[in-house]
């Protein structure tokens, strides 16, 4: 590839990199960068509204589900059910100002479909900043490094998970039996320190990336999405049976861990990338506001009852994952297994999407022999990159607060309601927008401030290891 026919290509706006079975991964992921692949007003070849909502749902649901108990203790039983309702209104309004930029833009360039990063480029060329507009493109550049950021965050949560949930299946692998209602103490067999588990799956993940066409992954991510589907089905089963009274959790958690929750609730919704390439990809994209607001409505409820059913079930001794919190029974363990299945197999669709915006920018600078062992190469680093930053952050609650604080609050919540001014600036917009606009970018700023240096600053401080376990809660 040309370093000329790299600069002519077409921005990848990749955030989501699921599809559905019936299609492969590469030509969904392939479709999202093209726009000419896409008619605005309806492609027969598009997506049904259905099968735009299951992509929906599928992209907003991951680690950051099971890690929204804890956030819920970060923030009180009380503030952390409002808290988390209050950020999915304002997320789903900034995925709403994206989509009706957009629109703008491509009315007004004639164009059939226009990307999240191509959206805040041609926002800042209206603005009436001449300094924004001659470095526009730097627009664009941000958006891409926030992606970058946020899905290579996503592939260290993606350790992190991995290791501490085979850490916990294998140590109580002895005393694991086929009673799952006693709550019977475990005493845990030591194996290896959590770091080293997460080395032991490097090698097979820089394998699994090295498939770079990802239609030979389209059965495991069929596979993925079931075992998860399943495991979310069983944990509810279990955290709806005698919750205990909620009297003894405090409705207003400490101040300094506010804003790890923070962090964790807008992991959780940092879905705003996939939204316009989900509407552009459908037959009929005038549905698409009933499904976006429709399918939010369905993940904030989701959300709701996971973050406030999984902390009144465990209370104090909730972990980063709700899964390591689950009895010490084969049925539950299975859980675990199933759902770190999914977590490999969605690694690599996760991996694909910085790979895509990476990749290429090596591969154009040497000879054309050599692209194949350079695109492998490069390919291992990040691989082995996002396994050293796992292995440096090895708290799974503090690397999805950290990847919330710093990528996700602005993609989410800062960038969409400065590309609002800058879009209908010149063009009249109310002072009321101005300053709600204002408003909501202030908010993800302090956010995304106040909840990296927190984040940060429980890195650094010393934790104990948990010792022993029960059957249905761990004790630290």
């Amino acid at each position: 590839m040309s370093t000329q026919r790299l600069r002519n290509e077409d921005y990848h706006d990749y955030s989501s990199t699921d599809v559905s079975p019936e299609e492969s991964p590469s030509e969904g992921l392939s479709n999202f960068s093209s726009p000419g692949a896409y008619q605005r007003f309806g492609d027969s070849n598009g997506t049904t509204w259905l099968q735009t909502l299951i992509h929906l749902l599928k992209g907003n649901i991951g680690t950051g589900l099971l890690g929204l108990p804890l956030a819920v203790k970060n923030a009180g039983i009380l503030m952390g059910p409002l808290s988390l309702l209050v950020i999915g209104i304002v997320a789903v309004h900034c995925m709403g100002i994206l989509v009706k930029c957009a629109h703008h833009f491509c009315h007004r360039l004639n164009k059939p479909f226009v990307n999240y990063g191509e959206a805040v480029m041609y926002g800042l060329e209206t603005s009436p900043s001449s300094w924004l507009r001659n470095h526009a493109h730097w627009g664009r550049n941000l958006v891409d490094f926030f992606l970058i950021v946020t899905q290579l965050g996503f592939c260290c949560v993606y350790f992190v998970f991995l290791a501490d949930n085979f850490k916990q299946v294998i140590e109580a692998a002895n005393a694991t039996t086929n009673n799952c209602h006693n709550n019977e103490t475990v005493i845990l067999t030591p194996t290896m320190d959590s770091r080293l588990y997460m080395l032991s799956f490097l090698p097979f993940l820089v394998l699994l990336v090295f498939v770079r066409n990802l239609r030979a992954l389209s059965i495991f991510s069929l596979l993925a999405n079931v075992t998860m589907l399943v495991s979310v089905v069983m944990i509810y089963q279990f955290i709806v049976q005698r919750i205990p009274s909620p009297s003894r959790l405090p409705l207003v958690a400490s101040w300094n861990t506010y804003p790890l929750f923070f962090g964790t609730a807008i992991f959780t919704f940092e879905g705003i990338g996939m939204v316009l390439p989900l509407e552009n990809k459908m037959k009929d994209p005038r549905k698409f506001p009933f499904i976006l607001y429709g399918g939010m409505f369905i993940i904030t409820c989701l959300y709701l009852s996971m973050g406030c059913l999984g902390y009144l079930q465990f209370g104090a001794h909730i972990q980063g994952s709700i899964t390591l919190n689950m009895p010490n029974c084969w049925l539950y363990q299975s859980v675990k297994l199933m759902y770190s299945i999914g977590i490999f197999f969605t690694y690599a669709l996760q991996f694909y999407v910085p790979a895509e915006i990476i990749i290429p920018f090596f591969v154009s600078r040497v000879p054309e022999h050599f692209g194949l062992v350079v695109d492998l190469f490069v390919r291992t680093l990040l691989v082995c990159l996002t396994c050293v930053l796992a292995i440096l952050i090895p708290r799974l609650d503090l690397v999805i607060s950290l990847v919330g604080s710093v990528s996700s609050s602005a993609l989410a919540l800062i960038i969409p309601p400065l590309l609002e001014i800058a879009t209908y600036y010149s063009e009249g917009i109310s002072p009321l927008t101005i300053f709600k606009d204002a408003l909501i970018s202030i908010l993800g700023f302090v956010g995304f401030v106040v909840g990296t240096y927190q984040a940060i600053y429980e890195l650094i401080q010393p934790t104990s290891a948990p010792l022993v376990i029960t059957s249905t809660s761990a004790i630290i």
